[in-house]
């Protein structure tokens, strides 16, 4: 969940499905395809943009595919994603012949478990407030949560989470952790966080503690909500503003290892818009990066689930 009042001028959520399936069950993923983004975008900067298509995500089998606050995405169509309510879903997303999202397959929904083995949601929503995941490159998955501020690390071999390192920073209630990536750049066990509100990144590792790295300028109204490496020490960064009589307004942005900007793209109503919180980077054979953008809908009728792709082409030499 963000710092955003969006749930306080939300209708209430939407029932629940008859039959909700068990955690960890295979689910359906019914994917609508989203219509051509038109209007509302500033003029991209640095680079070239392009809309690449997008899917509205539905279950028929569950109540639970809802609240998702992170995602990644891998070059074969493997997909991540983690909700803020501690659910999270693994599936392959697969692509048209044009390159367009048209399918969300061989879906799972586990609902995660702490340090005592329960689940995150038996403790109560404040103990189970997911809002980042990353994996590294043995296979080990980080979490990260707010209201009660802490990284989880889970084993590839099996076994309880344990307390991951993570910043030493008291983080405004509801204003934490939003985003989270694996950082190979400085290490197989390298990870880097930022905070929602103040854009301060730190570089952690799990072996030992974590440092500031640098922290990302944020407009006025806009938090940060994720943050996806790329390579040669870029980062690229999902930012997120909301009011009532605005709605959602999203800014993707691209730095360079220096920090300088590289490409940004800001969009807002009548385009297609929502909750955006989580952000993935997959780099394309022709030297584009592919970038898919999942919204958090809060688990309220007036939103939706909205996984969004946009191409970008770095600027010549960048």
């Amino acid at each position: 969940m963000s710092g955003l009042l969006w749930t306080a001028c939300a209708p209430a959520p939407a029932p629940l499905p008859a039959h909700p399936v068990a955690p960890g069950q295979g689910i359906t993923v019914e994917a609508q395809r989203t219509p051509q983004m038109t209007g509302g975008q500033a003029a991209p900067q640095g680079g070239a943009f392009a809309y690449a298509g997008g899917l509205w995500l539905t279950s028929p089998d569950t109540s639970r595919l809802h609240g998702l606050s992170d995602l990644k995405v891998w070059p074969d169509g493997r997909l991540l994603a983690m909700g803020d309510e501690g659910d999270l879903l693994e599936a392959r997303l697969t692509l048209d012949a044009q390159g367009a999202p048209s399918s969300v397959t061989d879906a799972r929904l586990t609902g995660i478990v702490g340090e005592d083995g329960r689940t995150l949601t038996s403790r109560g929503k404040a103990w189970a407030d997911a809002e980042g995941i990353a994996e590294l490159a043995n296979g080990d998955r980080l979490v990260s949560l707010e209201e009660h501020d802490r990284i989880l690390v889970y084993p590839h071999a099996g076994g309880p989470p344990r307390l991951a390192p993570s910043p030493d920073v008291v983080y405004p209630f509801n204003l934490g952790m939003e985003a989270l990536a694996d950082y190979p750049a400085a290490g197989p066990d390298a990870y880097i966080v930022g905070g929602e509100a103040s854009g301060e990144f730190f570089v952690c590792h799990l072996a030992g503690g974590c440092a500031k790295d640098r922290t990302v300028a944020l407009p006025p109204e806009f938090g940060l909500t994720a943050v996806a490496p790329l390579s040669g020490g870029r980062l690229a960064y999902l930012l997120r503003a909301y009011d009532p009589v605005r709605g959602a307004r999203v800014l993707l942005r691209i730095d360079d290892a220096a920090g300088l900007r590289l490409g940004e793209w800001r969009f807002e109503r009548p385009a297609t818009v929502d909750n955006f919180e989580g952000l993935a980077a997959v780099p394309k054979a022709d030297g584009r990066i592919r970038f898919y953008i999942l919204s958090d809908d809060n688990f309220s009728s007036a939103q939706r689930t909205l996984l969004l792709a946009f191409d970008w082409t770095p600027p010549p030499g960048r």
